[in-house]
């Protein structure tokens, strides 16, 4: 193929290092979502170092079912060379805790910050009030008043409605056709390609656990 060739993607790797987790092709039909100048398709949702150093996903969706730590954060922000997304909380993590988790979360170099789906709209503005980066907000089902979420201050929609996710994500963009939407893709080519085509602007990507990754590597040697 010819560098002429508008399609023509040159692919530069190590003989070590070229070895990575690799989304599926569908998760490239994603628009993308431009952050700051830096167009996003898809986020690797996980907090294993080890995935995220080695994952060609476009930037990190550092959410976990805990209540955000600072700490946690800081190690992602410089161990990822890609932009973080960090959870802040909304759902056992509220009010003040929440703004403070932000700034933190800002001043330690993430991209934007994600909060979870029973955060209040006072909450969730007085967080967009106090940082200068996008507030990321979670919505699960169809109950959720998306116009108060946006006029609260949410930069975009993260939507993890599990199965029903192209669903969800098909009803909000008939509602909201100009809102940048996030929402789960799972991991198989099908189930991002369903969710791509139902409006989803970007993909999150569950990747497969360490202890899966490694089985399918001790399962070659063993071949070997």
């Amino acid at each position: 193929m010819s560098n002429n060739d508008r399609h023509f993607v040159p692919n530069i790797s190590g003989s070590l290092r070229g070895n990575i987790l690799k989304l599926p092709e569908a998760a490239y039909k994603a628009s993308g979502i431009v952050f700051n100048g830096r167009r996003i398709k898809s986020f690797v949702f996980t907090t294993d170092i080890a995935i995220i150093r080695n994952c060609d996903a476009d930037a990190v969706f550092a959410v976990y079912p805990f209540t955000p730590q600072q700490c946690i954060s800081e190690a992602i922000i410089k161990a990822a060379y890609v932009p973080v997304f960090c959870g802040i909380g909304g759902g056992i993590t509220k009010g003040l805790r929440t703004i403070g988790l932000a700034k933190d979360a800002e001043s330690q170099g993430a991209m934007g910050v994600v909060m979870n789906a029973p955060i209040s709209d006072l909450n969730l503005a007085a967080v967009a009030a106090a940082v200068d980066i996008p507030v990321i907000i979670t919505v699960v089902n169809e109950k959720t008043d998306i116009a108060g979420r946006l006029n609260a201050g949410a930069s975009a929609l993260n939507v993890a409605g599990g199965p029903d996710t192209p669903e969800l994500v098909r009803g909000i963009r008939a509602g909201f056709p100009d809102v940048p939407i996030i929402a789960s893709g799972g991991n198989t080519d099908e189930t991002i390609r369903k969710t791509v085509e139902a409006g989803a602007n970007a993909i999150t990507y569950t990747p497969p656990s360490t202890k899966e990754l490694f089985a399918m590597t001790m399962a070659k040697y063993r071949e070997a």
